[in-house]
C-alpha cells in the first residue's frame, strides 16, 4: 500500500459540516415529533373532554336527594328504564314522575325500616334477583330490597294488632236517589230481607250486600263507617254521598240532523237519577237544552252544551244509546234512556247494622289494618324527611332519549 493510500480519508466518515447538518436535522425531527405528540395529545384531550362533557358529566349530576342519600342522573336513567321495561316507548315520557317518586319512596322505606331494626340481607336480594331473572344492577337491587322490606314491615305492623277489636257486621247498597232510598227502607222494614232487594235497586255492585265483620277503619268509606258504629244493631238508615260512583245513568237525547254518510248529529244530557231527569224534562219546556246540559249533565260533553257532533253506531260505546238515538225523529228529545254501561256520581247508601261487638280479626282484616298502619307510617317518614328533586326539563328529555334508545 502506498503512503498516499494509507493516509487517505475514508469517504463514509462524515465531516464536521455533515455532523452539524445531521444534528440540525435530528433536532428538527425531534421538534416535529414533539409538536405532533403535543398536537395529538391535544386532540385526544379535546375528544375525551367532549365525551366526558356529553356522556359522563351529565349523568353524574345529582338528580334526587333523600335526606343524606343522593342519586345521580345515571341512576335515574336506570330506574326509568326499569320501571318502563314492559311499556311501549311512547309511554316512557309519562313515567318520568313515577320513576323519581319510586326512587324516593324506596329510599325512605330503607331508611325508615332501618330505624325499626328491620333489614333485608344482600343474600335475600340476590336470591330474588335470580328467581325473577332480573339484571344484577343496583337499581334492581334497590327495587327488590324495598319490596322485601315492605313485606317485613307489614308483618311487623300485623304483629302489633290486638287479637280482637270492635267490629260491625253490616249490609250495604247504593241507590240512585232519596226517593229510591225511601222506597227501599220501607221494603226492608216490612220484610227484613235486604239481600233480595239488591238486584232491583243497587247501582254499585263493587260494594253491596253483606260485608261481614269489619273494623271501622276497613269500611268502604268514612260515611258508611260512621253509620256502622253509630246505628243501633238491627237498625237501617240512608246516607247521602255526593262522591259515590254508581253504574247507572239516564240519557236525554236530541238528534238535530241526519246524513246517510255521516250518521246523526246529536246532543245529549247524562243524568244520575230519575229525580234529575224529571227536573230537567220540566225545565226543557221553557229553557235552553244547551244551558241545561251545562248545568246538569255528567257527561264530558257538558262543556259544549251536550253537543256530541256527528255519530255513527258504536261511537258512544253504548247499545242502549244507539238504539234510542238512531231511531229518534229530528229535533225531538227522547224519553229517559237508562244506561248501565256508564258511571255517574251521587247517591244514597242504605246501611243496615246486624251486630256490633268485639270480634276476632280474621286474616283479611289483619292484612288490611297492617296496610293502613304501613301507609300512615310511610306518610310520617315522608313528612319528616328532606326530599329534593333536581330533575329539570333538559335532564328529563335526555333520560327519555337514553331509555328510548335501548328499546
Amino acid at each position: 500500500m502506498s503512503k498516499k493510500q494509507k493516509h487517505a480519508k475514508p469517504e463514509h466518515i462524515p465531516t464536521q459540516h455533515h455532523i452539524s447538518r445531521l444534528q440540525r436535522q435530528t433536532r428538527k425531527r425531534r421538534i416535529i415529533t414533539i409538536i405532533s405528540i403535543i398536537f395529538l395529545a391535544g386532540v385526544v384531550g379535546w375528544v375525551s373532554y367532549g365525551y366526558y362533557n356529553n356522556n359522563v358529566k351529565p349523568f353524574r349530576k345529582i338528580a334526587i336527594e333523600v335526606n343524606q342519600t343522593s342519586f345521580d342522573v345515571g341512576y335515574y336513567v336506570e330506574a326509568l328504564d326499569a320501571y318502563t321495561k314492559n311499556s311501549d316507548p311512547s309511554q316512557i315520557s309519562y313515567m318520568v314522575g313515577l320513576a323519581a317518586s319510586q326512587i324516593a319512596q324506596n329510599e325512605l322505606i330503607r331508611q325508615g325500616a332501618g330505624s325499626l331494626g328491620i333489614y333485608v340481607t344482600d343474600h335475600e336480594v340476590k336470591e330474588q334477583i335470580k328467581q325473577n331473572n332480573l339484571p344484577d344492577k343496583k337499581v334492581y337491587q334497590d327495587i327488590i330490597r324495598a319490596g322485601l322490606l315492605k313485606e317485613k314491615l307489614l308483618e311487623y305492623f300485623e304483629l302489633l294488632l290486638p287479637d280482637t277489636m270492635e267490629q260491625a257486621h253490616i249490609q250495604v247498597m247504593l241507590v240512585e236517589s232519596i226517593q229510591v232510598a225511601n222506597e227501599v227502607l220501607v221494603k226492608i222494614e216490612s220484610s227484613g230481607d235486604f239481600t233480595s232487594l239488591l238486584g232491583e235497586y243497587s247501582c254499585q255492585p263493587q260494594a253491596q250486600g253483606d260485608l261481614g265483620w269489619l273494623p271501622q277503619e276497613l269500611m268502604p268509606n268514612t260515611l258508611i263507617g260512621e253509620a256502622a258504629f253509630n246505628l243501633e244493631p238491627g237498625k237501617v238508615d240512608k246516607i247521602y254521598d255526593k262522591t259515590a260512583n254508581k253504574d247507572i245513568g239516564y240519557w236525554l237525547i236530541e238528534v238535530t240532523d241526519k246524513d246517510d254518510e255521516k250518521g246523526i248529529n246529536a246532543r245529549a244530557i247524562l243524568l244520575g237519577s230519575m229525580v234529575d231527569v224529571d227536573e230537567v224534562k220540566t225545565k226543557l219546556a221553557s229553557e235552553n237544552f244547551t244551558a241545561l246540559a251545562e248545568e246538569y249533565s255528567q257527561h264530558e260533553s257538558k262543556a259544549e252544551g251536550g253537543e256530541l257532533g256527528w255519530l255513527k253506531q258504536g261511537d258512544m260505546n253504548s247499545g242502549v244509546f244507539d238504539e234510542a238515538a238512531f231511531s229518534l225523529p229530528l229535533n225531538e228529545v227522547s224519553d229517559p234512556v237508562q244506561d248501565k254501561s256508564v258511571q255517574t256520581t251521587g247517591g244514597y247508601w242504605i246501611v243496615k247494622v246486624l251486630a256490633r261487638e268485639d270480634h276476632n280479626l280474621d286474616e283479611q282484616a289483619s292484612i288490611g289494618l297492617a296496610q293502613i298502619a304501613l301507609n300512615e307510617w310511610y306518610l310520617v317518614q315522608r313528612e319528616s324527611s328532606t326530599i329534593n328533586d333536581y330533575l329539570d326539563e333538559n335532564t328529563i328529555l335526555m333520560a327519555i332519549d337514553r331509555v328510548t334508545e335501548r328499546r
